[in-house]
Parts: C-alpha cells; structure tokens; sequence
C-alpha cells in the first residue's frame, strides 16, 4: 500500500493550514516572547518564482520536504533572515532589498551552533557535525535554538526539526517530526501536551513520525543526545 504524503495533520495539508491561519495576519510576531525574530512578513510577501523553486534542493541533493516546498511558494523572507539562504538577519525590522540565490545554504551543526551560541558552548556540538551535515536555523526559543536537520524522510517526505540547548549539559532533542508541524505549532494550529523538548512523541497524531525520525538520529535510543564533549 502506498503510503500517504499528506493529510489535514501532515504533510502539504496542514501546512495549507498553517499557511491560512499566517496569511489571515502575516505581520504579527512568529513568536510572542522573541520579539526580535519580527513578524512572520515583513511588507508584502515574497514567494520563490515557480521556476526557482520547481527545481531547487538541498545541496547534498536531497530532495525539499514537500511543506517546505509549498511555504517557499508564499514566502521566502521570513526563512532568507534566518539564514536560509545567504547571512543570518532575524534581527532586522524592515524588508530586504536582496532576493533569494541560486540554493540554500545550509550549516553543519557545529558551525551553525557555534554562531549561536558562541564557539564555547557551540564547540560542544562539533562532534554531530558529520551525523547532521546539513542544518538551518528556524525562529524558536530564547536561549534554546530550533534547527532543521536533513537526512532520511519520514513517510510523509519530512525531516525532523531538533531543539539545542545549553542549559546545564549541552544537548540536541527531536522537538517535531516536520516543517510541516513546526509550522502548525509556532502559528497556534496545534498544542504540545506534556513538558519537555519531545512531548509530541506522546501525540498519537505525531508519535509514530517522532519515533522514525529518533531512530535515525540517535543509534544509541530515546529522543535525545547530550554533548559531552565540552572544550572546558
């Protein structure tokens, strides 16, 4: 039987959903208590030309998860301050005046770390570089980071999105399944019952796409990895 590639809780459905409840108001804050990552739309939004984004991938070749495919169809500014394609902005306020490159440019996990949070703590995630060889920044946290890490798909086309955090020991958790429902999340579409980084492995909607996604990302089991390799 051929698996499914989207329904109204994965996939290119929810995130039509979650694309209608940003486009109902796209200049409100993507996130409430991180004021600076600015609005989900600074001025009128600015989608990739169909012909750009027919024939864009990651530069390891992998394929684009089919919901990243679909918001690059609406939007490419809120992703392209974030680094998504060239220098991190998140910070600025106004529109950019540069459209989007050739391809995306993505960071190995230690580099993308390291200009988070400071080649100290970073430093700690140096050693994951080679597993996740292919990371992008998404607005999330406050001390805590969200990245987008490619690699093996989830049965929907999706790669997992992980929370770094430096609290304590440094450490990577599986936070959602997909861009997909990271964007559902962060606009108000779904809730996160339970506490913790990977509540959602609890979800019966999201679980079993938690646990795929873990298993790959974490041979040695469970939803999280911590970096002990610290350089102090």
């Amino acid at each position: 039987m051929t698996s499914p590639t989207t329904s109204a809780d994965h996939g290119v459905g929810l995130t039509e959903r979650a694309l209608a409840a940003v486009a109902a108001d796209p200049h409100r804050r993507v996130l409430d208590h991180l004021a600076a990552a600015g609005p989900w739309v600074v001025g009128a939004p600015e989608p990739l030309p169909p012909g750009q984004l027919a024939t864009l991938s990651f530069p390891s070749g992998r394929p684009l998860p089919p919901s990243l495919r679909r918001w690059l169809g609406y939007d490419t500014s809120l992703l392209r301050r974030f680094g998504w394609f060239g220098a991190t902005t998140w910070y600025a306020e106004q529109p950019s005046t540069e459209q989007p490159g050739a391809g995306l440019t993505p960071r190995p996990l230690g580099a993308l770390a390291r200009a988070e949070f400071g080649d100290g703590w970073g430093a700690a995630f140096d050693a994951l570089s080679e597993r996740f060889d292919e990371c992008f920044l998404l607005p999330g946290g406050s001390d805590s980071r969200r990245v987008l890490a490619t690699g093996e798909p989830d049965r929907y086309g999706e790669y997992p999105v992980f929370a770094l955090d430096v609290d304590d020991l440094p450490c990577i958790e599986l936070m959602y399944p997909g861009f997909d429902v990271y964007l559902a999340d962060t606009a108000g579409l779904i809730g996160r019952s339970g506490s913790g980084y990977s509540a959602l492995a609890a979800d019966p909607r999201y679980g079993e796409r938690m646990r795929a996604h873990a298993r790959h990302a974490f041979p040695a089991g469970g939803m999280a990895e911590e970096c002990l390799d610290l350089p102090f």
